[in-house]
């Protein structure tokens, strides 16, 4: 990691990659995300209010089984990328004529005001944000104190099988690197949150043909490393990818399928009162000021 974004994400292809994703939730972050919500009957307190970062592709399904958790909880949807809005609107707004509508399961929409919500869930964003370091202080701003993060995102060993078959031909990386879990740990540190909790699983995809391989991996990402292929290939780079593929990715024990790794992390912290610094001269803002007074 570099002082402030990863090196091997090119800034402008991450926010090409933001602009466009497919308006989806793919299966893999739904999977992750019902895992990451199956933890949440270790909080013992439910929220008052809670944010739903970038709904769309984070999951709707799991937005269903948050909410369900969290009935009384007031919820705000924020998605940043805008061809996203409106599908989330679609699938999450209640009818015009539902009593539902003026309920706290109804969901307010755009980005959380700050110091507004008690959980921020975000699951599967921050491996593809160029500046995520920017992106976790947005998260902490928006939770209350003693509020919660609960977030996800791809590991290290992500893919490892493609990034050898793409170093046995002799050709760019397939992708940017991702960020290990002790290292987002000390992000979360740095942008003042407390007692960080990092897990890690490893899932294995199967996948019957490399056509069917690459169209999953189509909806999950692209390459975003700096150093990436220049300019388009032609039909036999693509033949010879799909055969490549097919040759090295077979594996004996899921009956001859393709198999992919996945690393999965999974990250929870906390946001703790503020501590005032103690200098010739010091600032406070208001919103810590009076938090640190009903502190005592």
């Amino acid at each position: 990691m570099s002082s402030e974004r990863p090196p091997t994400i090119d800034p402008v292809a991450a926010a090409r990659w933001h602009a466009a994703a497919p308006a989806l939730s793919p299966w893999l972050h739904e999977e992750v995300a019902r895992r990451m919500e199956d933890r949440l009957q270790w909080i013992r307190q439910a929220p008052q209010a809670w944010c739903h970062w970038d709904a769309v592709r984070g999951g709707l399904q799991a937005h269903a089984l948050v909410s369900t958790r969290y009935p009384q909880s007031r919820c705000q949807i924020h998605e940043s990328a805008p061809h996203c809005l409106l599908v989330a609107q679609r699938a999450l707004s209640r009818p015009w004529w539902s009593p539902a509508r003026w309920g706290a399961a109804s969901p307010q929409w755009g980005a959380p005001a700050d110091a507004s919500v008690q959980m921020l869930w975000a699951n599967m964003a921050l491996h593809t944000a160029a500046d995520p370091q920017g992106l976790i202080a947005q998260w902490h701003r928006a939770l209350a104190v003693d509020g919660y993060l609960m977030f996800s995102c791809l590991g290290p060993d992500t893919l490892r099988e493609l990034h050898a078959v793409y170093a046995a031909l002799g050709w760019p990386p397939a992708g940017h690197a991702f960020t290990d879990m002790h290292d987002w740990g000390d992000m979360l540190v740095h942008a003042g949150f407390a007692e960080p909790v990092m897990d890690m699983e490893r899932i294995t995809l199967t996948f019957a043909t490399p056509e069917r391989l690459l169209l999953e991996l189509r909806e999950l990402g692209c390459n975003l490393h700096p150093a990436r292929f220049p300019a388009l290939r032609g039909r036999r780079w693509r033949e010879r990818l799909h055969q490549a593929l097919a040759d090295r990715l077979a594996d004996p024990a899921h009956g001859g399928q393709l198999a992919l790794t996945f690393e999965i992390i999974y990250g929870h912290a906390f946001k703790p009162a503020p501590r005032m610094r103690v200098s010739a001269s010091s600032a406070v803002s208001l919103e810590d000021m009076r938090a640190m007074l009903r502190k005592g």
